[in-house]
């Protein structure tokens, strides 16, 4: 049963700001109230946003901790010591690995290695098991990106056993700051950085960039490295704003006309090659095959890094030779496969589960368990499942004798503090405000159920559970031109704190050429008319929405609500409306 939406248009800009703005840039008003809906409100700004630029970039010895966080590379590399970089499995993790990696490997230090942790069973983080692997490949420095900041214990631990650490991270700290040679993280209280939003990629990118700087290096020398560092970005979720949108920007360019090998390697298997890869492409389906790697168990033998199903993910990022990024990139996306296969699996089994207790499919918020489910994939199913029942959503399975777990939240809820509120129940939990990950015993699973939804029960309001489309402005059709499009692509790249825009137009209809598309009948693609002056039809496909189909075949009326794309079909490529969300017009 499809879920009803409210639309919600945003406050408009103040007139006149976007009167000035629309005379004095020559675009639209539609696109100057953007602007200012954006904050940014005078020439300048639009100027500074619609022209990305290096120089814009902020000085990296800003940020607490970098000049000691340089002089110990510079050390490490002047005396040949062995140089571990240690990151998370996901995506952003093991891009920032490579970032680090393949700078340290293109200055001529080759005494270098890597490690990812398992995610069976080392879990996220620094771990014990990674610090011995150091120690036993005679590594001094460790430099971890994307985690470390709450690794205080482990830390001690390390430098019992001779290894010191260099953190680069982009997660909030917790009252204590490990005490390693260098902690660089935006969010230190004790930072005053410009910018607190960078990836974890970022980071290291912007050690990297304070190494160059500080060498002699020219920055054209590093620029190679922001492939790696906008897949990062879009795949984190992170804003684009402020520098992110800078260095995204070049990334994309970097991405789209000299990618490195491993990353060209996915590019082709995604069949981007020929298309302006976007930061839509890089979540739905460049991301994806790299997270998979972290996602799925592997056997793996290397001397040079502990068995982890993210080691293969880093060593294809890493990889110079085409023919062998090619065979490293077949095999990610052979990973991606089976998980894909194994997320519908779980996700049909949760769906039947749910369908199948009438007392749980009542409830405001889910929580369910099946100990055979397999890790990586809890988390996507979270997700899935939210798609179908809108409501904060925890997915449990069992793992090397505890129930773990991942949760996701719906739009102004607060997941942590539902979480938190259980934590006397926990082993470990972490995580922010939409997602978290969580531990506990087996006998605590029952408790824990009974007391997340009776929190969510207490602390939702109502009206948070029903799905929110916010629309920026309303449209005509006839306002869509060729010129329009050329101008909202400046707007790029789209992503958190520069939404692609939502608009919404009114009163329009199909002329009796509708039709439902997909291996399930389950889109909907038709051309729709809006009556004004001129008469004007445009295009538009509806993902998953073929409730209304029968309406809009018979030429009735209906609003709708859209984000204006690129179609690209056989070379060709036309303008497209993506519907996000279609209401009848009842008359």
């Amino acid at each position: 049963m499809p879920i009803n939406k409210r639309w919600v248009v945003k406050p408009q800009g103040e007139t006149r700001a976007v009167e000035n703005l629309s005379a004095a840039l020559g675009i639209a008003p539609v696109l100057a109230n953007l602007l200012v809906q954006r904050g940014i409100d005078t020439v300048e700004k639009a100027d500074r946003f619609f022209r990305p630029s290096l120089a814009h970039l902020h000085d990296p010895f800003l940020m607490k901790d970098m000049d000691k966080a340089v002089a110990r590379v510079e050390q490490a590399v002047r005396n040949g010591e062995k140089i571990m970089v240690y990151g998370d499995y996901d995506v952003d993790g093991t891009t920032a690995v490579a970032l680090v990696y393949k700078f340290l490997r293109q200055i001529g230090h080759t005494n270098l290695l890597f490690y990812i942790p398992d995610r069976y069973t080392e879990g996220y983080g620094i771990s014990v098991k990674g610090i011995d692997f150091a120690a036993r490949k005679g590594v001094s420095l460790v430099i971890t990106v994307d985690c470390g900041i709450k690794a205080t214990e482990k830390v001690v631990y390390a430098k019992q056993k001779g290894v010191d650490f260099i953190i680069c991270d982009h997660h909030l700290p917790a009252d204590e700051i490990p005490r390693a040679v260098a902690v660089l993280d935006p969010k230190r209280p004790d930072c005053h950085y410009p910018f607190d939003e960078l990836s974890g990629c970022g980071v290291g990118f912007k050690l990297v960039q304070a190494y160059a700087q500080k060498n002699g290096i020219p920055f054209e020398q590093i620029t190679h490295l922001l492939d790696l560092l906008v897949v990062s970005i879009a795949s984190d979720i992170v804003p684009l704003t402020d520098e992110n949108r800078v260095l995204a920007h070049y990334g994309l360019q970097k991405l789209n006309s000299s990618p490195s090998e491993g990353l060209s390697s996915i590019i082709k298997i995604c069949g981007l090659e020929s298309h302006t890869i976007s930061i839509d492409d890089i979540v739905f389906k460049i991301g994806p095959r790299i997270n998979a790697a972290g996602r799925m168990r592997m056997d793996q033998n290397d001397e040079n890094a502990a068995p982890s199903g993210g080691h293969a993910a880093v060593s294809l990022l890493i990889e110079g030779d085409a023919k062998m990024a090619i065979e490293l990139g077949n095999d990610i996306d052979s990973f991606n496969q089976d998980r894909k296969n194994i997320d519908r699996k779980v996700t049909l089994e949760a769906h039947n589960y749910i369908e199948s207790n009438p007392e749980l499919k009542q409830r405001k918020s889910t929580v369910i368990y099946n100990p055979k489910w397999m890790k990586g994939i809890v988390g996507i199913v979270a997700s899935r499942l939210i798609e179908t029942y809108y409501r904060p959503t925890v997915v449990l399975t069992m793992s090397n004798g505890l129930v773990t777990g991942s949760a996701r939240s719906i739009p102004g809820f607060d997941l942590y503090q539902a979480v938190e509120s259980c934590s006397d129940l926990l082993e470990n939990f972490g995580g922010h405000m939409y997602a978290a990950g969580l531990t506990m015993k087996p006998e605590n699973v029952e408790e824990f159920t009974r007391r997340f939804n009776e929190y969510v029960e207490q602390n939702i309001d109502p009206q948070t559970l029903v799905p929110q489309v916010d629309i920026d402005s309303p449209l005509l059709f006839s306002d869509i031109t060729p010129e329009f499009n050329r101008q909202l692509n400046r707007f790029q790249p789209f992503g958190p704190g520069n939404a692609a825009p939502v608009f919404a137009t009114y009163a329009v209809s199909n002329q009796g050429d509708a039709k439902l598309v997909g291996a399930d009948m389950e889109h909907l693609r038709m051309d729709l008319m809006q009556r004004e002056k001129p008469n004007t039809t445009i295009p538009t496909i509806a993902f998953q929405q073929p409730t209304h189909y029968e309406w809009i075949r018979a030429g009735r009326p209906i609003d709708v609500c859209y984000q204006i794309v690129e179609n690209h079909y056989r070379g060709t490529v036309s303008t497209q409306l993506r519907i996000k969300d279609i209401k009848p017009l009842m008359k």
